[in-house]
């Protein structure tokens, strides 16, 4: 852990040509610092918080580096709730750089990557789901992405997590109060409202977790092949998705011989969709590495778009995919609708279990591709990330899958009969799981490997 009493000092914005660069630093001694550099009408530590200077950066010996605006916040009024001083001068690498050294030269330190954000989390200004948000934010690659950043950044998805914490506690304190004063209280079990608020916390959490592939998604970007037997129009669709001619179509099947993909958006994510070869035995060597691809395309799938050509009655290798495909996310497209179906809906939904959806689409005619979209985006999780404050980290899933866990052997443990401090216990765990997700529960080793991977001046 880095300590916190000593003054950072970082370039904070994005290398390269600019109307603009801004070096900031940070600490205690963050505006004597400052002052060593900047030339101004008069001293940043006679000035005012919130204020504006303008001036000239100097080092060695009154040399000018560059003509700057100073910003200046005091603590507690700052980003790191530390006195803050922001040094704008001209864009590009090389007046940034030279007035980072002379603030190094007067002083300061190198921050680390995320340090002035982690400083922030550390003062308590935010908790680590809104210092998260930050990274978040500054990596957006859609809109909607963008959108639920600042929705966590604005601390939506914390006060969620509060309301469940203080539910749990509740239910925490009557548990133990019932062991420590059984004669008081009315004996030691626990009474019915008690499982009555796990279970409502339960649901939440289900909730919560029901949006997280979606938001997985949201951050990293979803892949969906295109997985079917040869000749069943996977290129067509593939072609007819993007809205151009990507992939060749021909009518003799084996065509596709490599993965194709482009990247489209849907409800708010990057979908990467790749065309695949035919799922077949084959001896064409050529053809044997185009299925091996497909093979790997179908097992790094976030959701898999299974292709079947309707206009047939299914196949024994048709069967033998749907076998490949149990156990994983699938929407099946039941394409050629142009030349009527032989295919029952029934008979696809019992191959591919209940939840996976079953559009009927041509993609020569354009037919049902708009609900082969809302279809795919219902899949990747969309419609239950319409709640308030999806979980978007993977991190946050698993603190909040243990939290549910543990939850349940409590509800588990107390109709059981057993005693209230196996309850109280589990509930504890709880608490601990989503402490970890807000930063209450966050060892050094969390904040750490979180806090590493943002960029330096952050």
């Amino acid at each position: 852990m880095l300590s916190t009493d000593d003054t950072i000092a970082a370039i904070a914005t994005a290398e390269g040509a600019a109307g603009l660069a801004v070096v900031r630093i940070s600490g205690a001694g963050a505006i004597a610092v400052a002052d060593k550099v900047f030339r101004g009408r008069g001293t940043l530590a006679a000035a005012a918080s919130h204020t504006l200077h303008h001036g000239w950066a100097v080092w060695p010996q009154a040399r000018r580096l560059d003509e700057v605006v100073a910003a200046l916040f005091r603590a507690p009024r700052s980003y790191t709730r530390e006195d803050v001083v922001e040094l704008s001068c001209h864009g590009g690498d090389r007046s940034a750089r030279k007035i980072l050294s002379a603030l190094l030269a007067a002083g300061a330190r190198l921050a680390a990557p995320g340090e002035f954000t982690l400083r922030a989390f550390l003062h308590g200004r935010i908790d680590l789901t809104q210092a998260e948000a930050v990274a978040d934010l500054i990596h957006a690659a859609t809109e909607r992405a963008h959108d639920l950043a600042l929705t966590q950044l604005a601390g939506e998805l914390r006060q969620r997590l509060d309301q469940l914490e203080e539910k749990i506690a509740d239910a925490v304190a009557e548990v133990e109060a019932r062991v420590d004063f059984a004669e008081d209280v009315g004996g030691i079990e626990v009474p019915p409202h008690v499982v009555q608020a796990i279970s409502e916390v339960d649901l939440e959490l289900n909730a919560l977790l029901a949006s997280a592939t979606y938001g997985r998604a949201l951050r990293e970007g979803a892949r969906v092949p295109l997985v079917g037997r040869p000749n069943v129009g996977k290129s067509s669709l593939f072609n007819a998705l993007l809205g151009e001619d990507r992939a060749i179509v021909t009518p003799a099947p084996g065509t596709t011989r490599d993965r194709v993909s482009e990247a489209i958006e849907l409800a708010g994510l990057r979908v990467t969709l790749s065309d695949t070869a035919g799922l077949r035995d084959t001896v064409d060597p050529i053809e044997a590495i185009g299925v091996n691809l497909a093979e790997k395309a179908l097992d790094s799938g976030t959701v898999v778009m299974w292709v079947v050509d309707g206009s047939e009655t299914l196949e024994a290798a048709d069967r033998r995919i749907a076998e490949r495909l149990r156990g994983r996310k699938v929407v099946a497209a039941l394409n050629k609708a142009d030349r009527g179906s032989r295919v029952a809906v029934a008979e696809m939904a019992a191959m591919v279990g209940g939840e996976s959806p079953i559009v009927t689409v041509s993609a020569v005619r354009g037919e049902g591709l708009d609900a082969l979209r809302s279809a795919l985006a219902e899949r990747l999780g969309a419609r239950s990330a319409e709640a308030d404050a999806p979980v978007t980290h993977p991190r946050h899933a698993e603190a909040l899958d243990r939290a549910q866990a543990a939850l349940r052997r409590a509800a588990k443990a107390a109709a059981d009969n057993e005693p209230g401090e196996i309850v109280a216990l589990e509930l504890h765990e709880a608490l601990a799981a989503i402490g970890e997700v807000t930063g209450k529960a966050a060892g050094e080793d969390l904040l750490d490997r979180i806090f590493s991977r943002f960029c330096v001046g952050k």
